[in-house]
């Protein structure tokens, strides 16, 4: 089923004019998770989004989901407690969505030992699910050759889980869709709408994808809602610019580097600490790579337009690069090692704490003007969050649905494919895409040709994603498609140019664009890419893009 093709783009907005029950502004996992809720009490809801799904934070993670064995450090027990609680249900009911990942922390410092001990202690506890294991010192070398051996003394083992965060909103949000809800990207809300009495009615949007005809769809289309909800993560206080509250949000960047996997042996993800500051960072075994991150700071760059790319700045890659020289000697890195880098922007209630990592990650839920707004939180709890915004929601609307819930948070995996679908599968890969992509894993295999099936160099990922994302994933730039559906431009070096040619390929077959559209298209993707993703990032291309 084409949810998201151009077709169904200005069917939406041929139609969108009509009285909503909820308004949702942002289209990250926050605003999933309430379309979601909304959708299963059977509203009818609308969830808009300024650029594309999942364009900021929600793309840019650490790709974990996790309780954050860190914050107890921090005593932030409740969010710890709420986040391993939902990274148990997600791993139960986000089956190959959402998969177990070890960690291993190595232990150099014998006062740290206790501390390290007793945290796991409680971790698990907290998840009612007893999964971890003390290491001597030789185990944990055996398990990571790379890692630095002076005053090594012993090491843990214990477990969190990963997943691919863009792929799990664009799950979430297409079996919202089919099940009834309403979501459009490039859809720019540019005002609130207010009553008579000042309370928040509607908004205004544009749609800026280009797809649309005739023209005048450029132009501001007003639209009413019972309860507008703002979700937009880290630009939540220009959505809310003018509230007597004042600003709330505290933006804090956090960065990453990509390498390849084989510069990293990682069988487990490594937990561990910067030399410099202490501060805790992980080295995660991602999609045939691995990632390394992440920062803590708050965003002072110069801002651009609202929602803009954000990138790591070269005091990071350097912050990144000193941790992995010191702590993985063995692995021999250096820059040119990079395949790329990425940063994204927690949305933090501020507190007005000196130190970024000293702030709660817990969330808040507050109504102002009659606009319910979300802020906090990080992306395991995005069920908790999404659950508290209904119920601020149904208490001005005077209801509460809860009890009448219609649908499942995912629809069930395909238990089956058809004998022809399957040869060009293997178990691994079947289960890889099955997860990501749900009941459309026989959509996309139907869709590619019959060498599509085959994977992507040393990645995971299918050909035949591609041809999928374009047709039926409301993709309207190179970038959407190469940046947040399939990761090629995190996970292959130089942008995958690489593989260029035969993505160019796929892409003008499956939308249509002649040489000078894909040129355009490419223009911009590599722009975006030295810009906010390469291993220099904040730079323009030596010598421009031709």
């Amino acid at each position: 089923m084409m949810l998201w093709n151009d077709q169904w783009r200005q069917k939406t907005w041929d139609s969108i004019d009509q009285d909503w029950d909820l308004i949702i502004i942002g289209g990250g996992i926050t605003g999933a998770g309430i379309l979601r809720e909304a959708v299963n009490r059977g509203y009818q809801v609308l969830l808009l989004d300024a650029n594309d799904f999942a364009f900021g934070t929600s793309s840019r993670s650490s790709k974990l989901i996790h309780g954050g064995f860190r914050y107890l450090a921090n005593r932030q027990f409740d969010v710890t407690r709420e986040s391993v609680i939902e990274r148990e249900w997600m791993l139960q009911n986000a089956r190959h969505l959402v998969t177990p990942l070890k960690f291993l922390i190595p232990i150099y410092e014998r006062k740290k030992a206790w501390q390290y001990k007793l945290g796991v202690l409680i971790y698990d506890w907290m998840a009612s699910h007893w999964d971890h294991k003390m290491l001597s010192r030789r185990q944990v070398e055996r398990l990571c050759p790379i890692l630095s051996r002076e005053g090594l003394r012993e090491g843990i083992l214990y477990r969190d889980a990963q997943m691919d965060d863009s792929r799990f909103v664009i799950r979430l949000l297409r079996e919202c869709v089919r099940d009834g809800g309403t979501a459009l990207n490039y859809a720019r809300v540019t005002g609130l709408l207010r009553d008579d009495a000042g309370v928040v009615n509607g908004v205004s949007v544009v749609d800026s994808s280009g797809f649309l005809e005739p023209p005048q769809f450029s132009r501001t289309v007003y639209l009413h809602a019972k309860i507008v909800i703002n979700a937009a993560g880290p630009w939540s206080d220009e959505i809310r610019a003018g509230m007597p509250a004042g600003d709330k949000i505290r933006q804090l960047r956090g960065s990453h580097l990509v390498f390849p996997a084989e510069k990293f042996p990682l069988r487990h993800a490594v937990t561990l600490r910067h030399p410099d500051d202490g501060r805790a960072m992980f080295a995660l075994p991602w999609e045939g790579t691995v990632l390394i991150g992440t920062t803590d700071l708050d965003h002072h760059l110069p801002p651009g337009e609202p929602g803009g790319e954000t990138f790591c700045t070269r005091d990071e890659v350097d912050y990144l690069m000193r941790a992995v020289e010191v702590i993985f000697p063995g692995a021999a890195v250096s820059h040119a090692d990079i395949i790329s880098s990425m940063a994204g922007l927690r949305p933090i209630i501020s507190s007005g704490k000196e130190n970024p990592s000293d702030e709660s990650r817990a969330h808040h839920v507050w109504v102002e003007d009659g606009m319910v707004s979300v802020g906090g939180g990080k992306f395991t709890i995005f069920r908790v969050m999404a659950q508290d915004v209904m119920r601020s929601a149904e208490t001005i609307l005077g209801e509460d649905r809860s009890e009448a819930i219609r649908h499942g948070y995912f629809h069930p995996l395909p238990e089956r494919l058809a004998a022809s679908d399957l040869e060009c599968l293997s178990p691994e890969t079947m289960n890889y895409l099955s997860g990501r992509y749900g009941a459309d894993l026989s959509a996309l295999v139907e869709s590619g040709l019959p060498d599509e099936c085959s994977r992507i160099l040393h990645l995971p990922n299918v050909w035949a994603e591609l041809r999928w994302a374009v047709r039926a994933e409301g993709v309207v730039h190179l970038d959407d498609l190469l940046l947040r559906r399939v990761r090629l431009g995190l996970l292959l070096p130089n942008a995958a140019e690489n593989v260029m040619p035969r993505i160019r390929v796929i892409v003008q077959d499956a939308l249509g664009w002649d040489d000078e559209k894909w040129h355009d298209e490419y223009i911009r993707y590599r722009r975006i890419w030295q810009q906010a993703y390469s291993p220099v990032p904040g730079t323009e291309p030596e010598g421009g893009i031709e």
